[in-house]
Protein backbone atom coordinates (compact mmCIF):
# COMPACT_ATOMS: atom_id res chain seq x y z
CA UNK A 1 0.00 0.00 0.00
CA UNK A 2 2.73 2.25 0.52
CA UNK A 3 4.78 1.69 -2.47
CA UNK A 4 1.49 2.23 -4.33
CA UNK A 5 0.84 5.58 -2.40
CA UNK A 6 4.50 6.70 -3.07
CA UNK A 7 4.03 5.51 -6.83
CA UNK A 8 0.80 7.80 -7.29
CA UNK A 9 2.41 10.96 -5.56
CA UNK A 10 5.53 10.61 -7.97
CA UNK A 11 3.57 10.03 -10.55
CA UNK A 12 1.11 13.36 -10.06
CA UNK A 13 4.34 15.41 -9.04
CA UNK A 14 5.31 14.31 -12.88
CA UNK A 15 1.93 15.42 -14.31
CA UNK A 16 2.25 18.54 -12.65
CA UNK A 17 5.34 19.72 -13.46
CA UNK A 18 4.81 18.92 -17.01
CA UNK A 19 1.70 21.14 -17.10
CA UNK A 20 4.11 23.99 -15.47
CA UNK A 21 6.61 23.53 -18.50
CA UNK A 22 3.68 23.33 -20.80
CA UNK A 23 1.83 26.18 -19.65
CA UNK A 24 5.18 28.46 -19.61
CA UNK A 25 6.09 27.67 -22.92
CA UNK A 26 2.46 28.35 -24.46
CA UNK A 27 2.55 31.52 -22.29
CA UNK A 28 6.57 32.61 -23.37
CA UNK A 29 5.17 31.51 -27.32
CA UNK A 30 2.18 33.92 -26.96
CA UNK A 31 4.24 36.81 -25.83
CA UNK A 32 1.39 37.70 -23.33
CA UNK A 33 3.17 36.02 -20.34
CA UNK A 34 1.62 36.61 -17.32
CA UNK A 35 0.10 39.77 -18.46
CA UNK A 36 -3.33 39.74 -16.78
CA UNK A 37 -6.29 40.23 -18.99
CA UNK A 38 -10.25 40.11 -19.47
CA UNK A 39 -11.99 40.20 -15.75
CA UNK A 40 -8.96 41.48 -14.18
CA UNK A 41 -8.52 44.42 -16.41
CA UNK A 42 -4.74 46.04 -15.25
CA UNK A 43 -3.78 46.74 -18.63
CA UNK A 44 -0.19 45.36 -19.45
CA UNK A 45 1.58 45.01 -15.84
CA UNK A 46 3.08 42.09 -14.99
CA UNK A 47 1.44 40.28 -12.29
CA UNK A 48 3.67 39.30 -9.26
CA UNK A 49 2.78 36.56 -7.17
CA UNK A 50 3.65 37.01 -3.33
CA UNK A 51 3.96 33.89 -2.01
CA UNK A 52 2.90 34.23 1.94
CA UNK A 53 4.54 31.00 4.23
CA UNK A 54 1.97 31.43 7.47
CA UNK A 55 2.94 32.35 10.97
CA UNK A 56 7.27 32.16 12.09
CA UNK A 57 9.72 32.34 14.24
CA UNK A 58 7.84 32.66 18.01
CA UNK A 59 4.09 32.15 16.32
CA UNK A 60 4.49 28.84 15.29
CA UNK A 61 1.20 28.26 14.25
CA UNK A 62 -0.47 24.65 14.86
CA UNK A 63 1.77 22.05 16.25
CA UNK A 64 1.53 18.29 14.94
CA UNK A 65 2.01 15.78 17.36
CA UNK A 66 5.52 15.34 17.27
CA UNK A 67 6.53 18.97 17.68
CA UNK A 68 6.41 20.24 14.50
CA UNK A 69 4.99 23.84 14.01
CA UNK A 70 3.26 24.62 11.20
CA UNK A 71 5.95 27.80 10.16
CA UNK A 72 8.69 25.38 9.00
CA UNK A 73 6.07 23.37 6.85
CA UNK A 74 5.18 26.37 5.35
CA UNK A 75 7.94 28.05 4.54
CA UNK A 76 9.61 24.83 3.29
CA UNK A 77 6.35 24.56 0.53
CA UNK A 78 6.31 28.06 -0.04
CA UNK A 79 10.15 27.90 -1.04
CA UNK A 80 9.48 24.70 -3.32
CA UNK A 81 6.25 26.90 -5.15
CA UNK A 82 8.75 30.01 -5.48
CA UNK A 83 11.12 28.35 -7.17
CA UNK A 84 8.70 26.15 -9.73
CA UNK A 85 6.95 30.15 -10.68
CA UNK A 86 9.93 31.72 -10.94
CA UNK A 87 11.34 28.47 -13.34
CA UNK A 88 7.94 29.19 -15.10
CA UNK A 89 8.55 32.79 -15.88
CA UNK A 90 6.51 34.40 -13.06
CA UNK A 91 7.64 36.98 -10.89
CA UNK A 92 7.40 36.09 -7.40
CA UNK A 93 7.21 37.60 -3.66
CA UNK A 94 7.98 36.43 -0.32
CA UNK A 95 6.92 37.73 2.96
CA UNK A 96 9.31 36.10 4.64
CA UNK A 97 12.49 33.90 3.66
CA UNK A 98 13.16 32.22 6.92
CA UNK A 99 11.43 30.89 10.24
CA UNK A 100 10.84 34.38 11.86
CA UNK A 101 8.07 36.77 12.33
CA UNK A 102 7.42 39.63 10.07
CA UNK A 103 6.94 42.61 13.23
CA UNK A 104 8.59 46.03 13.85
CA UNK A 105 11.60 45.27 16.40
CA UNK A 106 11.50 46.29 20.09
CA UNK A 107 7.56 44.81 20.76
CA UNK A 108 6.98 43.56 24.19
CA UNK A 109 4.03 41.41 24.18
CA UNK A 110 3.44 38.58 21.87
CA UNK A 111 -0.02 39.97 20.85
CA UNK A 112 1.87 43.05 19.56
CA UNK A 113 4.18 41.65 17.75
CA UNK A 114 1.08 39.16 16.33
CA UNK A 115 -0.67 42.25 14.90
CA UNK A 116 2.73 43.69 13.57
CA UNK A 117 3.22 40.96 11.38
CA UNK A 118 -0.02 40.73 9.98
CA UNK A 119 -0.18 44.14 9.29
CA UNK A 120 3.01 44.26 7.66
CA UNK A 121 2.51 41.45 5.54
CA UNK A 122 -0.75 43.11 4.29
CA UNK A 123 0.96 46.43 3.68
CA UNK A 124 4.09 44.26 1.51
CA UNK A 125 0.87 43.01 -0.10
CA UNK A 126 -0.84 45.69 -0.93
CA UNK A 127 2.47 48.14 -2.23
CA UNK A 128 3.32 45.62 -4.84
CA UNK A 129 1.48 46.71 -7.83
CA UNK A 130 -0.90 43.82 -9.52
CA UNK A 131 -0.27 40.98 -6.91
CA UNK A 132 -2.29 37.79 -6.02
CA UNK A 133 -1.29 36.66 -2.72
CA UNK A 134 -0.95 32.77 -2.11
CA UNK A 135 -1.10 32.16 1.75
CA UNK A 136 0.33 28.72 2.26
CA UNK A 137 -0.88 26.67 5.58
CA UNK A 138 -1.72 24.02 7.39
CA UNK A 139 -4.75 23.26 9.48
CA UNK A 140 -5.49 21.23 12.94
CA UNK A 141 -8.40 19.44 14.10
CA UNK A 142 -7.72 17.99 17.24
CA UNK A 143 -11.00 16.93 17.85
CA UNK A 144 -11.38 15.06 15.25
CA UNK A 145 -7.63 13.16 14.50
CA UNK A 146 -9.05 11.83 11.18
CA UNK A 147 -10.18 14.88 9.52
CA UNK A 148 -7.27 15.61 6.78
CA UNK A 149 -7.10 17.14 3.20
CA UNK A 150 -6.17 20.61 1.43
CA UNK A 151 -8.36 22.96 1.04
CA UNK A 152 -8.98 26.93 -0.51
CA UNK A 153 -10.10 29.86 0.45
CA UNK A 154 -10.69 32.88 -1.35
CA UNK A 155 -11.09 37.12 -0.47
CA UNK A 156 -13.67 39.29 -2.01
CA UNK A 157 -11.25 40.55 -4.72
CA UNK A 158 -12.32 39.67 -8.31
CA UNK A 159 -10.66 36.57 -9.84
CA UNK A 160 -10.05 35.46 -6.62
CA UNK A 161 -12.52 32.29 -6.66
CA UNK A 162 -11.72 31.88 -9.65
CA UNK A 163 -8.36 31.29 -8.73
CA UNK A 164 -9.63 29.12 -5.63
CA UNK A 165 -12.02 26.92 -7.32
CA UNK A 166 -8.53 26.04 -9.98
CA UNK A 167 -6.48 25.17 -7.19
CA UNK A 168 -8.86 22.89 -5.81
CA UNK A 169 -9.77 20.82 -8.38
CA UNK A 170 -5.83 21.01 -9.06
CA UNK A 171 -5.68 19.36 -5.19
CA UNK A 172 -8.37 16.99 -5.20
CA UNK A 173 -7.15 14.08 -7.44
CA UNK A 174 -4.05 14.58 -5.95
CA UNK A 175 -4.28 15.27 -2.06
CA UNK A 176 -8.47 14.08 -1.41
CA UNK A 177 -8.50 11.43 -2.66
CA UNK A 178 -10.88 10.14 -0.16
CA UNK A 179 -13.18 12.86 -0.53
CA UNK A 180 -13.07 15.90 -2.52
CA UNK A 181 -12.71 19.22 -0.46
CA UNK A 182 -14.96 22.14 -1.42
CA UNK A 183 -13.21 25.85 -1.84
CA UNK A 184 -15.00 28.20 0.35
CA UNK A 185 -15.01 32.43 0.71
CA UNK A 186 -12.59 33.22 3.34
CA UNK A 187 -13.94 34.04 7.12
CA UNK A 188 -13.95 37.51 8.32
CA UNK A 189 -11.99 36.67 11.16
CA UNK A 190 -8.88 36.16 9.05
CA UNK A 191 -6.98 39.57 9.10
CA UNK A 192 -4.27 39.25 6.36
CA UNK A 193 -6.53 37.56 3.95
CA UNK A 194 -9.34 40.73 4.03
CA UNK A 195 -7.19 43.53 4.04
CA UNK A 196 -4.84 43.23 0.94
CA UNK A 197 -6.77 44.81 -2.09
CA UNK A 198 -5.14 41.75 -4.50
CA UNK A 199 -7.00 38.61 -5.21
CA UNK A 200 -5.96 36.06 -2.44
CA UNK A 201 -6.33 32.58 -1.97
CA UNK A 202 -5.43 30.70 1.65
CA UNK A 203 -4.20 27.09 0.89
CA UNK A 204 -4.53 24.68 3.71
CA UNK A 205 -2.04 21.82 2.40
CA UNK A 206 -3.28 19.37 5.52
CA UNK A 207 -4.35 18.72 8.99
CA UNK A 208 -1.18 18.21 11.29
CA UNK A 209 -3.61 17.21 14.25
CA UNK A 210 -4.04 14.14 11.80
CA UNK A 211 -0.66 11.66 12.08
CA UNK A 212 -0.55 10.01 8.59
CA UNK A 213 -1.19 13.42 6.93
CA UNK A 214 1.43 15.63 9.21
CA UNK A 215 3.85 12.85 8.41
CA UNK A 216 3.92 13.27 4.99
CA UNK A 217 3.85 17.04 5.32
CA UNK A 218 7.03 16.72 6.50
CA UNK A 219 8.17 14.87 3.52
CA UNK A 220 10.31 16.85 1.09
CA UNK A 221 8.78 14.91 -1.80
CA UNK A 222 5.06 15.57 -0.59
CA UNK A 223 5.95 19.07 0.14
CA UNK A 224 6.95 18.96 -3.68
CA UNK A 225 3.61 17.91 -5.11
CA UNK A 226 1.70 20.09 -2.75
CA UNK A 227 3.85 23.13 -4.30
CA UNK A 228 3.76 21.43 -7.88
CA UNK A 229 0.25 21.15 -8.16
CA UNK A 230 -0.37 24.72 -6.44
CA UNK A 231 2.00 26.23 -9.36
CA UNK A 232 0.31 24.28 -12.24
CA UNK A 233 -3.33 25.90 -10.49
CA UNK A 234 -2.03 29.39 -10.60
CA UNK A 235 -0.63 28.94 -14.34
CA UNK A 236 -3.72 27.65 -15.54
CA UNK A 237 -5.69 30.02 -14.33
CA UNK A 238 -3.39 32.72 -15.47
CA UNK A 239 -3.31 31.83 -18.93
CA UNK A 240 -7.35 32.57 -18.75
CA UNK A 241 -8.75 28.98 -18.63
CA UNK A 242 -10.58 29.58 -15.48
CA UNK A 243 -10.78 33.34 -15.05
CA UNK A 244 -14.78 33.49 -15.35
Amino acid sequence: MILLIRKRTLLYTWLAVCMIGLSAIFLAGSRRAFTPTGAMGQGSRVQTVVIDPGHGGQDGGAVAGDGTEESRINLAISLQLEQLLRFAGVRTELTRREDVMVCDPGLETMRQRKVSDLHNRASFVNGIPNAVLLSIHQNSLPSSPVTHGAQTFWNRQEGAEALARTLQAGLNPVVNTHRAKEPKPIPDSIYLMNHVDAPAVLVECGFLSNREEAARLQQEDYQKTLAAVIAAGYLRWMAGEDRK
